[in-house]
């Protein structure tokens, strides 16, 4: 999900919460005891977004990493000889 994406649905769930009734103890909706943790809050949601956003590209960093090796290790058991087949010389050597 593009960051833009995520601002857009943010700012859609912001609507709905708007939208909910009032308490009956408030008298409108901006008026409220909650209202100076809200803005901390989504702050602080962003930081959180943003650190996701910043593992997961660690992790696919890690996968394109991890991908790549298995690749190479695979062509190696591939190119190696068959067990038994590396010493192409006779077994009369010994005697």
């Amino acid at each position: 999900m593009s960051d833009a994406a995520v601002r857009e649905r943010l700012n859609e769930l912001l609507e709905v919460i708007r939208a909910l009734p009032c308490p009956k103890n408030r008298k409108s909706a901006d008026e409220g005891v909650y209202e100076g943790q809200f803005a901390r809050s989504s702050e602080t949601l962003e930081a959180i977004v943003d650190g996701l956003r910043v593992q997961l590209k660690y992790l696919v960093f890690d996968l394109e990493a991890t991908r790549r090796e298995n690749r190479y290790l695979r062509k190696m058991l591939e190119n190696r000889p068959p067990r038994g087949v590396e010493n192409n010389e006779d077994d009369f050597s010994s005697f």
